[in-house]
């Protein structure tokens, strides 16, 4: 199909309002995880007005859908992330990649039956520490895709994304209240047993690898000054290399807050608030393609030297579905610097001309790179085959 780019080119380009007013109401709307009611609705009726089957509610989760379009062999998935963090709503771009993802479905749904693929955007909530790709995976509604990808904004273009592993923990104490002047030796500090956590892993920081992460926030720490707390409680992300590498890390940071507790006499609960994220393995090849069609539309890709990109990593539940399914996840330069992901000024900057160019620029590149997979012999056959190139 010598044609299929240049005409999925211009339904972006059609679409090209719709996808900017989408992103631009997703950005004016922030919701939490597992709370973006709204962006999944609008995100789902753009893909429905245009034709897609759409399910909502998949995989049990109320603000997940799967759009379908096209009944060939070959299943292509696009996911749109929608989901906001607290205090500084969309500062890492979600409402960028929510509408690229649409217009990479739009673009591909007229050529779909001609190029032999099904295509299935996938709404996916809960990005931002609950885990919802990987939930849908588990419950099945990857099932059948032969490859995933989507785009994510940054202050710099690059066709795949530095990624650690990272387990998300809820941490509770549990102590006694006292008059904190009259009867303090009545008490038990949870609160003290916080701090002697928090500085047995600042200590510990010393002797991990440089590819390790520690880091938290206390979400309760006691309710009034002259009250002994009885109750603390915080949540951690604890990040390394790869899963392998995190169930090294993780016994080393539980054994500070079992300091905590053992130098207070107060009562440690730890709970996982979130599957764990795992390693990204890019398949080398889309990336390539991806790469090539981006550079093509007049994306500007940038090479970073590695110690650059394994310093500046972060991590995202598509990790865990490019374990199971060939996946990309590039990354959209929006020319944010100094502004970086999760400041005030990067949410600011997700809704500049630049990065309104970047949604129709990604949708394109996504659109440009599933019809390699679709046209490319070779590609197509290792695809259905369920063979990597990582």
């Amino acid at each position: 199909m010598p044609d299929a780019k240049t005409a999925s080119q211009g339904t972006v380009s059609a679409a090209g309002a719709t996808l900017v007013d989408l992103s631009h109401r997703i950005h004016a709307h922030p919701e939490l995880n597992f709370e973006e009611e709204r962006a999944a609705a609008w995100v789902a009726g753009v893909l429905a007005d245009a034709g897609f089957d759409v399910e909502m509610g998949c995989a049990d989760l109320p603000t997940a859908f799967v759009a379908t379009a096209g009944s060939g062999p070959l299943t292509i998935g696009i996911c749109a992330e929608y989901d906001a963090l607290p205090g500084i709503g969309h500062a890492c771009g979600h409402n960028i990649i929510a509408a690229a993802a649409a217009g990479a479905g739009l673009a591909l749904k007229p050529l779909a039956d001609d190029l032999g693929v099904t295509v299935k955007v996938f709404g996916t909530p809960a990005e931002e520490g609950g885990g919802g790709k990987i939930l849908m995976l588990e419950r099945g509604a990857f099932a059948g895709v032969h490859a995933a990808m989507m785009v994510h904004p940054s202050p710099v273009e690059r066709e795949t994304m530095a990624c650690l592993a990272v387990s998300h923990w809820e941490v509770g104490y549990r102590g006694k209240s006292a008059h904190a002047s009259a009867w303090p030796e009545q008490g038990i500090n949870a609160a003290d047993a916080l701090t002697v956590a928090q500085v047995g892993i600042g200590l510990l920081r010393q002797h991990i690898r440089r590819t390790d992460r520690i880091h938290g926030i206390v979400t309760k720490g006691g309710d009034a000054p002259n009250v002994v707390p009885e109750s603390t409680s915080g949540t951690w992300l604890v990040r390394s290399r790869t899963l392998e590498e995190l169930a090294e890390l993780e016994p080393r940071v539980l054994a500070c807050f079992e300091a905590g507790a053992l130098a207070t006499g107060s009562e440690l609960s730890v709970r996982p608030i979130s599957p764990a994220y795992s390693e990204m393995r890019h398949d080398l090849e889309l990336a390539a393609r991806y790469r090539a069609n981006a550079e093509a539309l007049g994306r500007r890709i940038a090479d970073i030297p590695r110690e650059l990109e394994e310093r500046t990593a972060g991590s995202t539940d598509m990790a865990n579905i490019s374990l199971a399914i060939p996946s990309i996840h590039p990354m959209l330069g929006i020319d944010s610097l100094p502004a970086t992901n999760h400041q005030p000024e990067f949410t600011a900057a997700c809704i500049t001309p630049t990065a309104d160019d970047a949604v129709l620029g990604g949708a394109a590149a996504m659109a440009w790179t599933a019809i390699d997979m679709a046209t490319d012999d070779a590609l197509r056959r290792r695809l259905l085959a369920g063979e990597r190139r990582d």
